[in-house]
């Protein structure tokens, strides 16, 4: 079974990395879309890191924190594409402390880049080992609930009908995604610490979902053929 370790992996980065050529193909090129784009290529960089980590042997320390390097940057990314997505001034701006939070993270774990390890891979995830874990998760899992409300905010008060599907579209991909993180905190309450160390993994595994949405949104949110060509 070895042999099928990061697998799972491997795939997902496929769906993701095709999903990404076609809407640099087809989706108009502006601030929303290349914000979402951005999302899926770290998304499926993410994955492909994991499936090198476990199918290529590279598992020195480096590795597992080059890959939470990338993944430091979806919390803030995601967050100020929805700040920008809603037209939140005030939240595009509190976008930055977010931004900064990740930075520390990454500095912080430059100077402990030893204590990061790959304790197991699988057909479907990898499980890490890094310092600090239940305060990364804190900032990781706190945009997305940022995230989610700001959605649901806009979607109650906008009456446009395209700001109302893309907010529909959104909020479902957002609450899938967050599924993997409340199962994290309803494992912590039950100390199954074990667990607890695969929930990063499964839940970029989960965010393929999410990629998908995203692709949704930047074609919605692109002109048709026909609006091209009266404009």
């Amino acid at each position: 079974m070895e042999m099928l370790n990061g697998l799972g992996s491997l795939l997902v980065a496929c769906i993701e990395v095709v999903l990404l050529v076609n809407l640099l193909v087809f989706a108009e090129k502006n601030k929303l879309n290349i914000l979402a784009m951005l999302i899926i290529a770290l998304l499926a960089l993410y994955q492909t890191f994991e499936f090198l980590m476990c199918q290529a042997g590279l598992v020195s320390p480096e590795y597992p924190y080059l890959t939470f390097v990338v993944i430091t940057f979806l919390p803030p990314l995601n967050f100020y594409f929805t700040s920008i997505f809603i037209k939140s001034k005030f939240f595009s701006k509190l976008s930055i402390i977010v931004f900064i939070a990740g930075i520390f993270f990454i500095a912080f774990y430059t100077i402990r880049i030893k204590e990061f390890a790959v304790t197991q891979c699988t057909v479907l995830y990898a499980r890490y080992n890094y310092p600090l874990g239940d305060v990364y998760g804190f900032y990781y899992y706190i945009p997305i609930l940022g995230s989610i409300v700001m959605i649901v905010n806009e979607l109650l008060k906008t009456s446009d009908a395209k700001q109302k599907t893309i907010s529909k579209i959104l909020l479902a991909g957002s609450i899938f995604i967050s599924i993997p993180p409340v199962t994290g905190l309803v494992l912590t309450f039950w100390h199954s610490y074990d667990l607890i160390s695969v929930v990063v993994s499964v839940m970029c595994k989960f965010a393929i979902v999410y990629a998908l949405c995203l692709g949704f949104i930047c074609l919605y949110n692109s002109p048709t053929k026909n609006e091209r060509k009266n404009s």
